[in-house]
């Protein structure tokens, strides 16, 4: 027998009462979009006692400290919006979210940082940052509905990684609940401050099996004054060549993707591959930046476009949209990492894989980036194959979202490496009940 239906999950909602009151929500309550997000990361959902909502930081340690002393295993979350990401848990008690954990405690304006709980909504904190013509260089998925905990926790970035790097380079300090309940913090609010620096590393894209992220303080950065876009398309070899030539140049695009033939369709953007490089400047430089690289682009046969403004604004929102558009059933989206220089080879292989159904976006720099896979037509069999290819382009495939039939046919990170035992010593240090996002993780972590 499951052992929360020998506890009764009714005892477990009777014991939290008296600690977060009216910040509680039993299984049968729940609105149906927080019960299908549930579903996605655990099997079981049915034997849920219900999602609790801290409102302070003090209220979630208490809880945690309930759930290592009764053995209870939990799932953290922001608002949802991931939990369709990584491992499938089975058998999960409680659900914490830390949606209601959504102050900006400090914005040192001159300094360039912000300190927010985790539970801030990425949009949110952007709306506020504009109003000193700073901003978070990050572009998660889900963008209304992401937190900064959980952006933390997947190591969402986006296409501007490319400039700024990850969310990993921009923290500076964060403040966690370990799994006994007791609270810990890494780093400082200040930007030359680097105590526990490898302490943040760890935490990004943990998906919570370390401990539940309360609070982090982040670099920001000013608005830059004038932006633009270049988008060429073509022949694979041509924008391979365009790609080196670009990287090569002493030109300063703040992204640089490389898109799929199918997504190129789709965006409207023409036929074949697609490059579209980001520049962000002072105007003069993103005239003179972006007439270079189309100038490239024509001695390579190469079709372009320049985008500003509305436009531009218009375009880098339909790009990552066409990765995480919602529809049903639901689309496979992998995450991937190759070789830089095998990043166009890919994109190929993936529309002689997928009959040019597949959707892909690789980061031209890193060789990281997404791939979505129509779920109708895609077998286990592709993805292994698609897998064992990037693992000779000397990278990796994982499964973000997939049905959990799907993910439970797979091992969905892939993980091929020598650190499996060290992973697992540091989480049994930090977790030793493993009460925190069981198997979410690598190597059912």
């Amino acid at each position: 027998m499951n052992a929360i239906a020998k506890r009764d999950a009714a005892s477990i909602t009777q014991k939290l009462e008296p600690i977060i009151g009216d910040g509680i929500c039993d299984w049968e309550s729940l609105n149906p979009r927080w019960r299908e997000q549930i579903a996605k990361a655990n099997s079981t959902e049915n034997l849920l006692s219900g999602v609790v909502y801290p409102s302070i930081t003090q209220e979630l340690a208490h809880v945690m400290s309930h759930a290592h002393h009764n053995g209870w295993s939990v799932l953290p979350c922001g608002c949802g919006s991931k939990l369709g990401w990584g491992g499938v848990s089975k058998d999960i008690d409680l659900v914490v979210s830390t949606e209601r954990l959504n102050r900006i405690i400090e914005h040192a304006v001159n300094d360039l940082t912000v300190t927010v709980e985790a539970g801030v909504k990425f949009s949110d904190l952007q709306n506020v940052l504009t109003e000193t013509n700073q901003f978070l260089p990050l572009e998660p998925a889900y963008p209304q509905d992401a937190t900064i905990g959980g952006i933390v926790a997947t190591a969402d970035a986006g296409s501007l990684r490319h400039r700024y790097g990850g969310i990993r380079d921009m923290l500076l300090g964060l403040s966690f609940i370990r799994s006994d309940g007791q609270i810990a913090k890494a780093g400082g609010r200040v930007v030359k401050n680097v105590a526990g620096y490898d302490l943040m590393k760890l935490f990004t894209g943990s998906y919570g099996t370390l401990g539940i992220i309360t609070e982090v303080t982040m670099r920001v950065y000013p608005i830059p004054e004038a932006g633009g876009t270049v988008v060429l398309t073509g022949e694979a070899k041509a924008i391979a060549s365009a790609t080196k030539t670009l990287l090569a140049s002493a030109l300063t695009p703040t992204a640089v993707d490389l898109l799929s033939t199918q997504l190129v369709s789709q965006l409207s953007f023409g036929q074949g591959i697609g490059l579209i490089a980001r520049f962000q400047s002072v105007s003069e430089s993103v005239k003179e930046q972006s007439s270079r690289l189309l100038e490239v682009g024509q001695q390579l046969g190469l079709s372009g476009t320049f985008y500003t403004e509305a436009d531009e604004a218009k375009l880098w929102q339909q790009l990552p949209e066409q990765i995480w558009e919602s529809t049903q059933p639901p689309a496979i989206t992998c995450k991937i990492g190759v070789s830089p220089t095998a990043a166009v080879a890919t994109l190929t292989k993936l529309d002689t894989l997928t009959s040019s159904s597949g959707l892909g976006l690789i980061h031209a720099g890193s060789g990281l980036g997404l791939l979505r896979l129509d779920p109708t037509v895609t077998t286990p069999q592709t993805i292994l194959e698609l897998r064992r290819y990037c693992q000779e382009q000397s990278g990796f495939l994982s499964v973000l979202e997939a049905p959990i039939s799907l993910k439970q046919q797979l091992d969905i990170w892939g993980y091929n490496g020598n650190a499996l035992e060290i992973m697992r010593r540091i989480k049994q240090q930090f977790d030793p009940k493993n009460l925190l996002s069981p198997s979410r993780f690598v190597g059912g972590i």
